[in-house]
């Protein structure tokens, strides 16, 4: 299919047909940029004062055959010119600069990929960067990936959700700081000497996404003894459905940050709020796009089903067990879907079996959206800490706190001489623990869990296979 995909781009006279990662070049440039990583420090720079310093003409020599490379494979990716040309000058002017904390603002300006989406397009793309759940050190790093962009997608984002800086991307391969969970491409990541005035795209790669969607919800449905509807049994079991779901969820999640009733948005703002407002907002996206996809699966889209699913599944089954229990805000909003919908009785946990209620599912999950967006609504004529407290209230209606929380004692228990964003120090790291069911479900996925570190499409189906 991604050949397929890659010959209708080359028509179009964006693309060639050549794979980039097949072309010689690719395997000199990644293997340069594998040297080249642990030399640098955690701000991207080289310290040649370390006592295990490589000598400078060394790294030199390594950077050039970056740059050599890059000038080989560009002609293969002709659109990315402009940014291959800025990309070069700023690898040179690292060098010149005898390799100090790298700035690569004129490359990250010039590289516009939102503004040819195209099925199947090729990008070649060499940053200095961390990668979001990932690495967190900005090291050199290179990734070929492709767009995915089919007509149907295309078509919503100009009908009903537009969002002009979105990209589902897949890769075709990269280099050490993407062999980890990562399934992201922001350009916030990436090390420049100033943050542009405004971010003019994003890439979330979906063929990860989807991999490990299917391994763990596979497993998880073993384990629980969960017994699905024939149609979302085969779509767990494909991975381009599966693809096709998440590059439709994250279009529409992603731009609800922006849309709706906000009163805040912490993500956007920057400021320091207690982790279960994190958790609500990125739950609160989720569920957006579980509505929309219903009113889609209504409308004829096959894959508005198929979302609904992804949703259901990735936060109720991967979520809560994933990464560690300080400030997890993505597992609490797992915790909290999965807690609403066991409480309405949509969710049913008898004789070691977990059962679904599939018809009452949509329903249900939407009312907890109704909920959170009540939440916000009611939060514009509210103070900060207020807020807060009613966003803990709805919380833990449904999830138990710590025994010791402190905030689930009231305001009367915190100090409220103080600002708001100091009472965050008295917030938890694991406000709302695990509950007995997810303690369970935790230690039999742990292992699955781990085997999806850097999986991509082909090895989820080698492993399935």
């Amino acid at each position: 299919m991604t050949e397929i995909l890659a010959s209708t781009v080359s028509r179009t006279g964006i693309s060639t047909d050549e794979r980039v990662i097949d072309h010689p070049a690719w395997g000199v440039l990644k293997a340069a940029v594998e040297r080249i990583r642990p030399w640098q420090s955690a701000d991207g720079s080289i310290d040649f004062a370390a006592e295990d310093a490589p000598p400078g003409e060394e790294v030199r020599a390594e950077l050039d055959k970056v740059v050599a490379a890059v000038e080989q494979l560009s002609p293969l990716v002709a659109h990315d010119a402009a940014y291959h040309t800025a990309l070069v000058a700023d690898l040179r002017r690292w060098a010149d600069g005898g390799f100090g904390v790298p700035d690569f603002l004129d490359s990250l300006l010039a590289f516009r990929p939102a503004a040819q989406r195209a099925d199947g397009l090729q990008h070649l793309v060499v940053f200095p960067m961390y990668t979001q759940n990932g690495n967190p050190d900005r090291n050199l790093e290179a990734v070929v990936l492709r767009v995915v962009w089919p007509e149907w997608l295309a078509e919503l984002e100009r009908t009903r959700y537009d969002n002009p800086l979105f990209l589902g991307i897949t890769f075709e391969d990269f280099t050490s700081g993407y062999d980890t969970n990562s399934a992201v491409l922001f350009p916030e990541t990436i090390a420049v000497r100033e943050a542009p005035d405004r971010f003019t795209w994003g890439g979330i790669f979906c063929d990860r996404e989807a991999a490990r969607f299917r391994r763990v919800t596979e497993a998880a449905v073993e384990i629980l003894g969960l017994e699905l509807p024939e149609d979302i049994a085969r779509m767990v079991g494909d991975q381009q459905r599966c693809q096709q779901a998440f590059v439709l969820w994250d279009m529409v999640h992603d731009r609800t940050h922006s849309h709706g009733d906000l009163p805040f948005d912490p993500f956007m703002i920057k400021q320091r709020q207690p982790f279960w407002m994190y958790g609500l907002e990125e739950l609160r996206c989720d569920l957006t796009a579980f509505k929309e996809a219903v009113k889609l699966e209504a409308d004829g889209y096959a894959q508005g089903r198929d979302v609904q699913y992804a949703v259901l599944f990735d936060r109720m089954f991967r979520f809560p067990v994933t990464g560690e229990r300080v400030r997890n805000y993505d597992g609490l909003g797992g915790q909290l879907l999965f807690a609403y919908l066991h409480r309405h009785d949509v969710v049913r946990w008898t004789d070691n079996t977990l059962h679904i209620d599939w018809g009452r599912a949509p329903q249900v999950t939407n009312q907890l959206c109704g909920e959170i967006e009540k939440l916000y609504r009611d939060g514009i004529d509210r103070p900060k800490l207020v807020h807060w407290f009613a966003a803990y209230e709805l919380v833990s209606s449904y999830l138990a706190p710590h025994p010791g929380s402190v905030w689930a004692k009231g305001p009367d228990a915190l100090d409220l001489t103080q600002p708001p964003r100091k009472l965050v120090d008295d917030v938890l790291p694991d406000e709302f623990p695990l509950s007995m069911f997810y303690e369970a479900l935790a230690k039999k996925l742990r292992g699955v869990i781990a085997s999806t570190k850097g999986i991509t499409a082909d090895s989820g189906e080698r492993v399935a296979a």
